[in-house]
């Protein structure tokens, strides 16, 4: 009996090679995560600077979106024939590249154009990270694993966002695109030394060409299960975040000073909310905490969306409580999901779940930017409440999705 309590312990230990690979990929995983959310905190900024409408600062998120969701799809095909390091050293400097022409934007349709060209790269490295985590990691770490990858988003907001607006501030918003430049050639760098070639999955015998590697993976139908969950998830978070700064200070009347202290807070709670959700989502039943976490973020988004303006610790309790929910749902249901696919499929099905993701993020934003009305660059967003109302609904529809992809996992676990 003691053996068998001393087993799993055993299982779930992390090595020295193992505590390194989440370091690079949540390094990474930071990188691209501030590329694409210090969208929103600039988002004051843009609008103001370059006179966008709501409408068309959607479709400068929507453009990084929709691009990042057709490349997945295009390398789905071919994302289980290479080594997995060569693809992500690959689409990591493409990203690059795109956030460098990003910083040296000077015009609207400059803009447009350098983010689909990081969301042709940027948007394919999560669905590599994620294949890279299902080889190295069994289901039973899955947990703790994606917990301190997604601290990336918490660092982000910690360090990254505040540093970003302080340059933004300092200078103008292509300074924190040009920082992220130098930060991730620094990574890149690391990647190529340190992380050891991927290719277990190599020795899977599949004899598909890239085309129909594609349609096998679409056509089976337990993994259109985790599409489905994966695509409701991304249509609520990209809805409401693009105009989370331009609500703050246009509505809550929050300073362009006070915007890095307010991102700055919610950032550091979701450092300790993270690994503890990782932790939890091992011990207990992923699809239950799913669930807990959503209603809560129901309640916390719809007394959120119809604030007026109030103090500002007030809005940051909003912002910590909004980034439990997020963060609750985010690390159960990504560790259910990937453990759908089997081995020879996990790279067309992260690529093509992350397009999906993507794809719906775009469609969430182009049709948030339709809701939300501006009458002019300084006056209240409109009809923010009504976000709030569709989120909510689209949360109670995922908490049934998820249901369905943690029930497949546990008939197949149970099949084995």
């Amino acid at each position: 009996m003691e053996q068998t309590v001393a087993a799993p312990k055993a299982k779930i230990k992390f090595n020295s090679y193992q505590v390194s690979v989440i370091v690079l990929l949540a390094l990474t995983q930071f990188t691209v995560v501030l590329d694409f959310m210090v969208m929103s905190p600039l988002g004051d900024m843009l609008m103001k600077s370059m006179s966008l409408s709501p409408s068309q600062f959607g479709l400068v998120v929507s453009a990084y979106a929709f691009s990042a969701g057709i490349s997945g799809l295009l390398t789905a095909g071919f994302a289980d024939m290479f080594d997995r390091k060569k693809l992500l050293t690959v689409f990591y400097i493409g990203f690059i590249l795109g956030t460098l022409f990003c910083g040296l934007s000077t015009n609207y349709s400059m803009l447009v154009a350098a983010r689909i060209i990081t969301g042709i790269f940027g948007g394919v490295i999560g669905s590599i990270s994620m294949a890279i985590v299902a080889d190295l990691f069994p289901l039973q770490q899955r947990g703790r694993v994606m917990g301190f990858m997604q601290m990336g988003f918490g660092i982000s907001q910690v360090l990254g966002i505040p540093i970003s607006l302080y340059l933004a501030n300092a200078w103008d918003w292509k300074a924190p695109f040009l920082m992220i430049v130098g930060l991730a050639t620094i990574i890149l760098a690391a990647i190529i030394i340190k992380l050891e070639p991927i290719t277990k999955h190599l020795e899977v015998k599949n004899d598909r060409n890239a085309l129909n590697h594609l349609w096998h993976t679409i056509k089976q139908r337990h993994y259109r299960i985790g599409f489905f969950a994966t695509a409701l998830l991304s249509l609520g978070g990209f809805m409401m975040m693009p105009w989370g700064s331009a609500f703050a200070v246009n509505n809550l009347h929050v300073t362009p000073q006070q915007l890095p202290l307010l991102f700055m807070v919610a950032g550091i709670s979701t450092l300790f909310i993270m690994p503890l959700v990782g932790k939890l989502s091992d011990k207990i039943d992923k699809n239950i905490l799913f669930a807990i976490a959503s209603i809560w973020m129901i309640l916390v988004v719809l007394v959120y969306t119809n604030l007026t303006p109030v103090p500002l610790w007030v809005i940051m309790i909003f912002n910590v409580a909004m980034m439990i929910g997020i963060m609750s749902r985010m690390i159960p249901s990504m560790a259910l999901v990937t453990a759908l696919p089997e081995m020879h499929d996990r790279g067309a099905f992260m690529s093509i779940n992350s397009s999906l993701q993507q794809i719906a993020g775009g469609v969430a934003a182009g049709v948030g930017g339709l809701i939300v009305v501006q009458k002019d660059k300084f006056s209240p967003l409109e009809h923010y409440n009504t976000l709030g109302i569709v989120i909510s609904v689209l949360s109670l529809i995922g908490i049934y999705a998820v249901y369905r992809v943690s029930t497949t996992v546990k008939a197949r676990a149970a099949a084995k």
